[in-house]
C-alpha cells in the first residue's frame, strides 16, 4: 500500500515568501553597526550601496533601512541566528558606540532581545525545527501589538481579503497568526497597552494570485499606492462584516512574477575574521539540511 502523507502539511496559501521589513534609520553608521557589526547580518552587496539606504540580508529575508526620522515597528521582529554566545559578544563589542541611543540587550530564556538605536526590538533565537522549520538564519516572523478584541477579525481579514491562511493561537484568541510564506507569519498580539501613532514602517511580501486581493481591496477603497505592474500596498485592516478599522501598517505586496522574486541573496558566515580566515567558510547557510530538519 502507498505511504500516506498529510498532503495539507505543505499548504501555503497565497503568499509564498515573506522577504523584508521596511523602517527609516536617521544614522546609516549606527545602522551598521547594530545590523552589520552587532547583530552579524549582511549588508546586501548589489543594491543600495550608497549611504542614503541599505538592505541587510537575514537568509532569505532582509531589513531596508533607508534614511529619514526614525520609525519602530510596534511589536517585534523575530530572527532567527545561530550562536548565542557569539551574538552576545558581538552586541557587546558595539555597546560602547551605541551609547545615548535606545541599543540595549537582554538574554531570555529562549531568545536574546536586542534593541536597535532607535527602540525596534528583535528576539533573536537558535535554529529550532521544531518551532521555525528548516530556517537557519531568516526572519520567521514579525509580531505586531494590537487593541484587545481585534485578533477574531484580524484573522478572518487575511483569508477573505488576501487568500492567505491564519488562525486564532493561545486558545483564547489572544494572537491571530497569518501564513505569510513557508514557516513565516505576521502575528497580531492584543494588548491594553497604549502604542504609538502608526509612522510609516511597512511589510513586503510575495503572493501568488495578484489580481484578486488587489480587486478585493479596491472594492473597499483600500489600496493605498499603485506602484508599478508588479506592485502594490494597502496598510489598513478592517472588520468585514462592520468596515471598522483594526490596525494599520503598510503592506507591499508583489506577484510572483516581479523581477526580484527570490533574487540570490549574499549571507557572511560572521564567525570568519581575518584573524581566523579559512577558506570555504566564508557563507553563512540560511537552512538545516536534511539530517537536521528530519531528524
Amino acid at each position: 500500500m502507498p505511504q500516506q502523507f498529510d498532503r495539507s502539511a505543505e499548504d501555503l496559501g497565497n503568499a509564498v515568501h515573506f522577504e523584508h521589513v521596511n523602517v527609516q534609520v536617521p544614522d546609516q553608521r549606527l545602522a551598521t553597526l547594530f545590523y552589520v557589526a552587532g547583530l552579524g547580518l549582511t549588508r546586501d552587496p548589489y543594491l543600495m550601496v550608497s549611504d542614503t539606504n541599505m538592505w541587510i540580508n537575514a537568509g532569505r529575508s532582509q531589513f531596508h533601512l533607508p534614511s529619514g526620522p526614525p520609525q519602530v515597528l510596534r511589536g517585534h521582529t523575530g530572527l532567527v541566528i545561530e550562536g548565542r554566545e557569539a551574538l552576545l559578544a558581538r552586541l557587546s563589542t558595539v555597546a560602547k558606540k551605541l551609547e545615548g541611543t535606545a541599543f540595549a540587550f537582554a538574554e531570555h530564556n529562549d531568545y536574546v532581545e536586542a534593541t536597535c538605536p532607535w527602540g525596534n526590538r528583535l528576539r533573536c533565537y537558535e535554529p529550532d525545527a521544531s518551532r521555525f522549520g528548516r530556517i537557519r538564519l531568516g526572519i520567521p516572523y514579525v509580531e505586531f501589538d494590537v487593541p484587545v478584541g481585534t485578533t477574531a477579525a484580524i484573522a478572518a481579514f487575511y483569508p477573505k481579503m488576501m487568500g492567505m491562511p491564519a488562525s486564532l493561537r493561545n486558545g483564547d484568541g489572544k494572537v491571530a497568526a497569518v501564513n505569510t510564506g513557508r514557516d513565516q507569519y505576521l502575528l497580531f498580539r492584543e494588548t491594553d497597552r497604549p502604542q504609538p501613532d502608526y509612522d510609516g514602517h511597512h511589510v513586503q511580501m510575495y503572493i501568488t494570485n495578484f489580481s484578486g486581493p488587489y480587486r478585493r481591496l479596491l472594492e473597499r477603497n483600500l489600496v493605498s499606492r499603485e506602484d508599478n505592474q508588479y506592485q502594490y500596498r494597502f496598510c489598513d485592516i478592517v472588520d468585514l462584516d462592520s468596515g471598522k478599522h483594526l490596525f494599520t501598517v503598510e503592506h507591499e505586496v508583489r506577484s510572483a512574477t516581479h523581477p526580484m522574486f527570490m533574487r540570490p541573496m549574499v549571507n557572511r558566515n560572521p564567525a570568519v575574521n581575518n584573524r581566523n580566515y579559512a577558506n570555504g567558510h566564508d557563507e553563512a547557510l540560511w537552512a538545516m539540511g536534511l539530517d537536521q530538519y528530519e531528524g
